[in-house]
């Protein structure tokens, strides 16, 4: 996400400061090379022992006969990208009116004159974030191009961002964004069809591809809608905060539960729409709802009905529309020649719903982390497999070919 980066970390005075550490190792993580600075108020929260450990390296505390701040930020400087974590409500307040004088506001206020990516995480008491210079500052920020990372509203707090928001962010600042200026929807998760009250028939499906995937597209300077439905019947540990935050601020997120909602809220925006990257798993069959919980015991039997289908529905409206499928296995992995059923099955699919191309796999992927795919388009194959957030990757920059051609 970040490699061969370079990424100066800007470290100011708030009690959030300690997450700093935390923030260093997951931008060095995703592949950057990081440097500090602090200003003195920092160091009497985290020690620059600790951010030069973080960092593989030395910690800036005061600028010198050496010029630091134009050594790292400067036109031909160091850095490739300036992220501020945490930023107080003084240093917004300076930033915006060229005031330097802290270790970080003469960093940053070269970084902008150079035109560098520059990304602000706030930190502060909630009445602070509320002041309206505060608020005016932050617009004049991001009206100069200065990415801003919301803070979260918690306990009277204006919290820090999750890490993995800031290291997003930093991503899509700092990179290429082959996506810009586009509208993407992404379809994530499974479907839910009610048997009654409180059952319904499922699938295994995580979302954690489409969540990865409508990530990757951000970080490529898309704008994104996420339309996610249930998590299937995966235990809590499989979603730690470090590989899948709960929180999206990455994409409009859209919550669903049936086939009917997803294709409702898919039709309601596809106007908009650039692409439709369709990774959900959405039920084949619905059955009509009892009114009341069934009672255990007896044998059942459910009636069921063919659901509409979300591709076929979309192509019949958007006839132009590119469309990213994917396709699960249908027949068991042991069988003789199975990858290649995989394939011919995706390749009807492509040719059925008129796809930019399709993502085959099989049925053990859902709700893992890895994935092995094989990418389909006529008669080209790409097989792509690793950890889910690098195929979405992978998956992501072959559709901004595409759309770029």
């Amino acid at each position: 996400m970040l490699d061969d980066t370079n990424v100066v970390l800007g470290i100011t005075g708030s009690v959030a400061a300690v997450k700093t550490v935390e923030l260093a190792h997951e931008l060095r993580r995703r592949g950057a090379t990081v440097r500090a600075v602090m200003t003195e108020a920092a160091t009497n929260i985290v020690h620059p022992w600790a951010v030069s450990f973080a960092t593989d390296g030395p910690v800036v505390t005061e600028i010198t006969g050496e010029t630091e701040h134009v050594a790292y930020c400067g036109r031909d400087g160091w850095a490739d990208a300036v992220v501020l974590a945490p930023t107080t409500a003084n240093t917004i307040g300076k930033i915006a009116a060229a005031i330097d004088d802290t270790t970080v506001t003469t960093t940053v206020t070269t970084a902008i004159g150079a035109g560098l990516p520059i990304v602000v995480a706030p930190a502060m008491h909630e009445p602070m974030y509320d002041h309206p210079g505060i608020e005016a500052a932050l617009t004049s920020l991001d009206e100069w191009g200065i990415s801003i990372v919301p803070a979260r509203r918690e306990e009277g707090k204006a919290k820090l961002a999750t890490i993995d928001a800031i290291v997003t962010e930093t991503a899509r600042a700092a990179g290429d964004q082959p996506l810009a200026d586009t509208t993407l929807i992404v379809t994530a998760g499974a479907a839910t069809e009610p048997i009654d009250p409180v059952r319904v028939l499922t699938n295994g499906a995580s979302g954690r591809m489409g969540r990865a995937i409508a990530k990757a597209a951000y970080v490529a300077g898309a704008t994104v809608t996420l339309v996610h439905g249930p998590v299937g019947p995966h235990s809590p540990q499989a979603f730690t905060p470090r590989s899948d935050d709960p929180e999206v601020p990455y994409a409009d997120l859209v919550t669903v539960t049936d086939t009917a909602s997803y294709i409702d809220a898919v039709m309601d925006r596809h106007a908009e729409a650039d692409a439709l990257v369709s990774t959900a798993a959405l039920a084949d069959y619905t059955t009509e709802p009892a009114a009341e919980k069934l009672a255990s015991g007896p044998p059942r039997e459910l009636s069921l009905t063919p659901t509409p289908k979300l591709l076929d529905t979309v192509r019949e409206a958007a006839p132009t529309l590119p469309l990213v499928a994917f396709k699960t296995a249908a027949v068991p992995e042991a069988t003789p020649d199975a990858d290649s059923a995989v394939v011919e099955a995706a390749r009807a699919l492509q040719t059925r719903v008129d796809a930019a191309f399709v993502v085959a796999n099989a049925p053990s992927v859902m709700g893992a982390d890895e994935a092995e795919t094989t990418l389909v388009d006529g008669a080209t194959t790409i097989p792509v497999s690793g950890p889910k957030p690098v195929v979405a990757e992978t998956i992501v920059h072959e559709l901004a070919a595409r759309l770029r051609r």
